[in-house]
């Protein structure tokens, strides 16, 4: 399949079992049901879908899974999170005979690589696949930015087509339109800053909040790119308190817990990371909840 990049791309959570397995059924039935949200297409294992704690035979199964639950009617795309090259390209070629069909590759992991270095391991990665690819750029999260100088240099290769924006300054997006024009596709990857993304081009979006409520997040999207602002807007202020979780840096526990809340999915998380409790898992339940008790509200 060729990736058509727009729309809502939710970086799925990796449904898992109390022992910390993965739960197969409930990674089929999440899908489904983002699927039936009208989702543009999915993100197996970024960081939401917890890729650095999976072994490699789980990741490979969760894409065996993704490809035969999703069956073509969006694309798949694969977190690709290594240690190093080597294994980020073996990584791309054994996603690529699965049958997925793009990929949202990180940097190296645990190092922070310096320009030159950083444009060597993705050249690389782009170079064992032909599968295409979103660059993932988050510079809080992994301490490498992906600036327009080292993109420059990255053009080249012609399966490097997208990049996930999540510097968290909306002025990148506008500085790569610029210097790039259409050459490489951008998406918002930050879910409280999509309708400012939207505004300045972009029309894809990679959001963790969408587990939660794939509907709404379709609609604010297509609200937006339809330039309906006075609607979108309305729609924004309701989600915004609940997509301020997804900045934090427990975003996989938080939006686990509003899956649960809002559609029974298991929060579940695999350890070191822990599940919710005390006054921090109030506080976020009120969020939840008032997020789901002023969308009913709009519907009446």
């Amino acid at each position: 399949m060729n990736v058509n990049w727009s729309g809502v791309f939710p970086a799925v959570t990796t449904k898992m079992k109390a022992d910390g397995s993965l739960d197969e059924a409930a990674i089929k039935k999440g899908l489904q049901r983002l699927l039936d949200g009208g989702v543009g297409g999915v993100v197996m294992m970024g960081m939401v879908g917890e890729n650095a704690s999976l072994s490699p035979e789980e990741k490979r199964r969760v894409l065996t899974i993704a490809r035969d639950t999703v069956g073509g009617r969006v694309p798949i795309v694969s977190g690709c999170a290594e240690t190093s090259t080597a294994a980020a390209m073996q990584f791309a070629r054994d996603a690529e005979a699965i049958g997925i069909d793009g990929l949202m590759v990180f940097p190296g992991l645990t190092y922070k690589s310096d320009g030159r270095e950083t444009v060597a391991f993705y050249r690389s990665v782009a170079q064992s696949t032909k599968l295409a690819i979103m660059l993932y750029n988050n510079p809080r999260g992994y301490g490498v930015d992906l600036t327009p100088a080292l993109l420059e240099e990255l053009k080249s290769e012609p399966n490097i087509v997208c990049i996930k924006e999540e510097t968290y300054d909306t002025t990148r997006v506008t500085d790569l339109f610029n210097q790039f024009g259409d050459r490489f596709i951008v998406f918002c990857g930050v879910d409280d800053l999509v309708l400012e993304s939207v505004a300045l081009g972009v029309k894809g979006w990679v959001s963790g909040m969408a587990n939660a409520l794939p509907e709404a997040s379709v609609e604010l999207l297509n609200l937006a790119v339809a330039g309906k602002y006075d609607e979108a807007r309305k729609l924004y202020r309701i989600l915004t308190p609940l997509f301020h979780l997804d900045t934090h840096v427990k975003l996989v526990q938080y939006i686990k817990l509003a899956e649960q809340e809002y559609a029974g999915f298991s929060e579940t998380v695999r350890a070191p990371r822990l599940p919710l409790e005390g006054e921090e898992r109030a506080r976020v339940l009120a969020v939840i909840n008032k997020t789901q008790a002023d969308l009913a509200a709009r519907s009446r």
